[in-house]
C-alpha cells in the first residue's frame, strides 16, 4: 500500500471512529447534569466514555485476590503474585480514577523558612523545593518533642494541625503539610511535571512522600515508624499517598467515603449516599475526569476504591467510620474490610486492618484523634490497646445457612420457567421465605421515642419544608416515624391521600437521602398534596446498629420480614390518623424499597396502589450476576433474605417471584418508573416483566391502571425521577 493510499485510510478510519464515538458521549451527557470543568476537559482532550457493550462488567464487589482479568478469573495465592496484581491495581486506579504521578524526585532541597522553641518544642517551618528546575514546592511545618530522639512521626495535613498537637504529647513528631483546601502547594507539581495527569488528591497523597524524604534527613525522626492520616477528603488523600509509596508505616483513613475506602459499586445514589456523578461534578479536580464516564453504570469500572485500601497491605491500615457520617456508608465500608482482609491474611498479618467504627456524624473529636495515636502506638510497639474486630451488619452467610432451618430447598422444588401459574398458595409461600415470624402485639400510637431536632437535624430532617409541617409518632415495635403534610393539614379536616414511602438501603440518613441533587423524594410527594408516612428501615439512620445481631436472635426469620413487619404495623399507624383518607393509601418503594413493597403486596391488601421506582427484576430473571449482582445481592450480600441464597444458580425453583407478586395486584394501580440505563433492571429484562403483568391488568378490563414509564435516565431518585413517578400518580387521583 503507498504512502499515499495509507494516510487516506487512516484519515477515513479516524473519521469513521470519531462518528461512531459521537453517540456516545451525545448519550451520556444526556445522562448527567452539565459541569463547566468536564466539558472543558472534553473539549481538550478529545476523549468519549468507553464503549460499555463492549466492556466487561462486574456488580459484585471484586475481590482483590480474585481477579477477573481479560474475562479470565485468575486466583492469587502467593505474595509474589499479589505484588504484580497490586502493579496492575495501582496501574487501573490511576488510569480511571486518580491520575498519574511522575517517580520520586532525586533533586530535594529543604529551606528553613522560621524555627522557634515554645515550651521545649520546636516548630520549624521549611520550603520543600524538588523536580525540573526546582518548580515544585511544598511548605512543610514540624512540631519536634524536647529530647533527642528518634521520634515517630505523625503526617496530615495543615488543617489538621490540631491532630498534630495530640500526637506531638503523644511524643510523636507532628508534621503537616501544604496539602489542604486551608494551604494548598501542589498546584506547583502540575508546572514542574505537565506531561502527568494527576488529579488534585493524588498530588496531595504524593506529597506525603516529600515530606519523608525531608524527614529521612533529620536525626531526630525515626523515618521506619510514620503515619499518614487525614480526615473527609484528606482521608482519601491518605490512602492514595500509601498505595503510591510503601515507605508510609501506617495508614489511618478518617471518614474518606466515596473515592476513598467507600466503593462507588455499593456507596452511590442508588444507596441514597455519594455517587460518582455528585462528587465529580462537585468536585471536579478531585479526581480523574475520566471517573465520571461511568456514573450509573460504576459495574463497569474495572477498579473500584476498595483496591485503594487493598494497596496499603500489609501495612497497618485503620478505617474509621462514623455510624451517621453522611458521606459514608457503613454497610458498604463493611464490603470493603471483608474483600481487603483477605490480602493481609496472605502475609500472615490479619489483624493489620481494622474498622473503629464510632457515633455520631462526620466530625471528629479530641478522643476520636486519641484512637488514631492508640493504633499507632499499637503498631509502632509504644502500647498495648485493644482493636477488636466488630461487624455492625450480618455478613456470615454460610454461618447463617449452617444454623438455620430451611423452609424450602432447591431439590424439593419444581423447575418453573418465567411465565409459569403462580403458586395456589402465593401469600402462605412468600411468608415462609420471609421467615418463621415471632410473636407481635398490637400497640396503641405514641409520642414517647419520638426524635429530638437535633437527631432529625443530624439525619437530615431538620426543616419540613416549604409549605409543610411534620408530624411525629412511635408505632409497631417501638419504631419512630415523622409525616409529612402540606401546612395546615393537621389543624384542618381535610382527609389526604397518602403515601407509605418504603426507601433503599442509606446506612447514615435512613429515609433521608445523605446525598442528592434538589429536593428530598418524600418532600416532593407531600408538596404535592400527600400525607407521606416515612420511617427508617432496620439497619439504617436511627437504626443503623438493630440489624448487626438480628440473626444471633432471629436465626429463621429475616431482615426483609422484618422490613415487611414494620411496613404492615406502619399501615395500622396510618389507618388511625385523622388526616389520612384510608381508602386511599399508596405503597411507594425505591431500590430495595421497592422489593419491601412488593413483598408488602403479598401480605397485606390495604394499600391502594403501588409506585414502584427501579424495582428488581423477578428472581428467574435476575441471573446476570456482571451486570445487576443477582439475587445473591439480596441475599448474601445484604442479607436481607437470607433463605434466598440456597437458589442461586437455580432460579428457576424459587417457590415465588416478585412478578407474580404484581400481578396478583390486579387491577389495583401499579406504576413502574423503569430507567433506560438501569444496571439493576436491565431493558430486555424490565421489558419481559411488563410483558408478564399485562395478562392479569388486561383480563380484568384495567390495563390503563399498569403505568411504565422510562425515562432516559440512570438508576437514581433526583428530582426529574420524582417529577416523573408523581405524574403517572397523579393520574389515578384525577380519575
Amino acid at each position: 500500500m503507498s504512502t499515499k493510499v495509507f494516510l487516506i485510510a487512516a484519515v477515513y478510519m479516524a473519521i469513521m471512529t470519531a462518528q461512531s464515538q459521537e453517540p456516545r458521549l451525545a448519550e451520556f451527557l444526556q445522562l448527567v447534569p452539565p459541569s463547566a470543568s468536564f466539558t472543558k476537559w472534553l473539549e481538550s482532550s478529545g476523549e468519549v466514555p468507553p464503549d460499555f457493550s463492549a466492556m466487561p462488567g462486574y456488580a459484585p464487589l471484586p475481590l482483590p485476590l480474585s481477579p477477573v482479568i481479560n474475562g479470565v478469573p485468575t486466583p492469587i495465592t502467593d505474595i509474589p503474585g499479589w505484588r504484580k496484581e497490586r502493579e496492575r491495581l495501582l496501574g487501573e486506579l490511576q488510569h480511571w480514577i486518580l491520575g498519574t504521578v511522575p517517580p520520586p524526585p532525586t533533586n530535594l532541597t529543604a529551606e528553613t523558612i522560621k524555627e522557634d522553641t515554645v515550651s521545649g518544642t520546636r516548630i520549624r517551618e521549611v520550603e520543600l523545593r524538588f523536580g525540573p528546575d526546582h518548580k515544585a514546592h511544598l511548605w512543610v511545618q514540624l512540631y519536634i518533642p524536647e529530647g533527642p530522639g528518634p521520634f515517630p512521626i505523625f503526617m496530615t495535613q495543615d488543617n489538621h494541625r490540631g491532630w498534630a498537637q495530640i500526637a506531638l504529647r503523644r511524643g510523636y513528631i507532628g508534621c503537616v503539610y501544604a496539602g489542604a483546601d486551608t494551604r494548598d502547594d501542589t498546584d506547583s507539581f502540575c508546572e514542574a511535571w505537565p506531561e502527568y495527569d494527576w488529579s488534585r488528591l493524588m498530588r496531595r497523597g504524593w506529597a506525603a512522600g516529600r515530606c519523608l524524604d525531608y524527614l529521612a534527613t533529620l536525626p531526630e525522626a525515626d523515618i521506619s515508624k510514620n503515619v499518614l492520616t487525614g480526615h473527609s477528603r484528606n482521608g482519601k488523600t491518605s490512602l492514595m499517598g500509601a498505595a503510591v509509596d510503601e515507605r508510609i508505616a501506617v495508614a489511618i483513613s478518617s471518614s474518606s467515603g466515596v473515592g476513598g475506602c467507600i466503593p462507588s459499586r455499593y456507596g452511590g445514589e442508588s444507596q441514597f449516599t455519594e455517587g460518582i456523578e455528585h462528587i465529580t461534578r462537585n468536585f471536579p479536580e478531585w479526581f480523574h475526569p475520566r471517573w465520571r464516564f461511568f456514573a450509573g453504570r460504576e459495574h463497569k469500572v474495572p477498579v473500584d476504591l476498595h483496591h485503594l485500601v487493598a494497596l496499603a497491605a500489609p501495612r497497618p491500615c485503620l478505617l474509621s467510620t462514623a455510624l451517621n457520617d453522611t458521606v459514608e456508608h457503613t454497610w458498604a465500608l463493611q464490603h470493603t474490610y471483608l474483600a481487603v482482609k483477605p490480602v493481609y491474611s496472605l502475609y500472615g498479618k490479619p489483624d493489620n486492618l481494622r474498622i473503629l467504627w464510632r457515633p455520631g456524624g462526620h466530625e471528629t473529636w479530641t478522643e476520636v484523634i486519641e484512637r488514631y495515636l492508640d493504633w499507632c502506638d499499637l503498631q509502632f510497639g509504644r502500647g498495648n490497646y485493644e482493636f477488636p474486630e466488630t461487624f455492625i451488619y450480618p455478613w456470615d452467610w454460610q454461618g447463617w445457612r449452617d444454623r438455620a432451618t430451611l423452609a424450602f430447598t432447591p431439590d424439593s422444588l419444581p423447575v418453573r420457567e418465567f411465565g409459569s401459574p403462580s403458586p395456589d398458595d402465593l401469600r402462605e409461600t412468600v411468608k415462609t421465605l420471609l421467615g418463621q415470624e415471632p410473636p407481635c402485639g398490637a400497640t396503641p400510637l405514641m409520642t414517647y421515642g419520638t426524635l429530638k431536632e437535633r437527631l432529625l437535624a443530624q439525619y437530615g430532617r431538620d426543616a419540613a419544608g416549604i409549605g409543610l409541617e411534620r408530624d411525629q409518632l412511635v408505632f409497631g415495635e417501638y419504631v419512630a416515624a415523622e409525616v409529612y403534610l402540606p401546612a395546615g393539614t393537621m389543624e384542618s379536616d381535610r382527609k389526604l391521600p397518602a403515601i407509605l414511602y418504603l426507601p433503599p438501603f442509606c446506612t447514615p440518613t435512613g429515609y433521608s437521602a445523605a446525598y442528592r441533587r434538589g429536593e428530598q423524594a418524600y418532600r416532593t410527594l407531600a408538596q404535592a398534596g400527600y400525607a407521606v408516612f416515612c420511617f427508617d428501615p432496620i439497619g439504617t439512620g436511627r437504626r443503623v446498629d438493630e440489624a448487626a445481631s438480628f440473626y444471633e436472635r432471629h436465626p429463621n426469620w429475616s431482615l426483609l420480614g422484618k422490613m415487611v413487619r414494620d411496613a404492615r404495623a406502619a399501615l395500622d399507624a396510618m389507618e388511625e390518623l385523622e388526616y389520612i383518607n384510608k381508602e386511599s393509601i399508596w405503597a411507594v418503594g425505591y431500590e430495595s424499597g421497592a422489593l419491601t413493597a412488593m413483598h408488602l403486596a403479598a401480605l397485606d391488601e390495604r394499600p391502594a396502589g403501588y409506585g414502584l421506582v427501579c424495582p428488581p427484576l423477578p428472581y428467574r430473571l435476575d441471573t446476570d450476576v456482571a451486570e445487576t449482582g443477582g439475587i445473591n445481592r439480596w441475599a448474601q450480600e445484604r442479607m436481607l433474605l437470607p433463605q434466598l441464597g440456597v437458589f442461586v444458580g437455580q432460579e428457576k425453583r424459587v417457590p415465588y417471584d416478585l412478578d407474580e407478586i404484581m400481578k396478583a395486584q390486579a387491577p389495583k394501580p401499579l406504576v413502574l418508573v423503569t430507567p433506560k440505563y438501569d444496571r439493576f433492571g436491565p431493558t430486555p429484562e424490565m421489558d419481559q416483566t411488563v410483558v408478564s403483568l399485562k395478562e392479569p391488568y388486561a383480563a380484568l378490563n384495567a390495563a390503563e391502571n399498569l403505568v411504565r414509564v422510562s425515562p432516559d435516565m440512570y438508576n437514581h431518585f433526583d428530582v426529574s425521577m420524582q417529577r416523573v413517578l408523581l405524574d403517572a400518580m397523579n393520574a389515578f387521583r384525577q380519575k
